[in-house]
């Protein structure tokens, strides 16, 4: 008796099931991964760092009183860089603070926009807070080569 090595016999591939389940799993991943750019809209996350007062350049130092009485988002260009500044207006005590969760860049339309995302706290009822007048502000600089054409305001209180 001789010992024949037998290959074990493979099924028939029905080609055309192949080929048809093989072109839905393509457009399956092609749709996951196009589908989320059109209901964002081509939102663009902008990277940010935010900046100490000592940081911060003399020019943005010289605006920010003209600025730091409004609850406003602006951007500004210096030296080829972008410089967000959030500022929540005049608060007649301590214990308001402000800071930036993310800066979108929005495309509407025409014109692109800047959505910042910022997070405004405010003191609870029964806090100790100094009597005085402060101005909460804070300035980020952006990875932005361009000024958009509006700066949004997002602002989400918390206590």
């Amino acid at each position: 008796m001789k010992n024949k090595l037998r290959m074990p016999k493979l099924p028939k591939i029905n080609w055309k099931l192949f080929i048809t389940i093989m072109i839905i799993l393509v457009l399956v991943v092609v749709a996951v991964r196009v589908i989320p750019k059109f209901i964002s809209g081509g939102d663009k996350d902008v990277s940010y760092t935010i900046l100490e007062k000592e940081e911060l350049p003399t020019k943005i130092q010289e605006i920010l009183p003209r600025y730091k009485m409004l609850e406003r988002a602006l951007a500004a260009r210096l030296d080829d860089e972008i410089y967000v500044v959030v500022t929540r207006g005049e608060k007649l005590t301590g214990g308001y603070s402000v800071d930036i969760d993310k800066i979108k860049l929005v495309q509407e339309e025409d014109e692109t926009k800047l959505m910042v995302y910022a997070i405004f706290k405010d003191p609870s009822p029964d806090d100790l807070v100094p009597q005085v007048i402060t101005y909460p502000h804070v300035v980020a600089r952006t990875d932005l080569t361009e000024l958009p054409q509006k700066v949004e305001l997002v602002p989400v209180y918390i206590e």
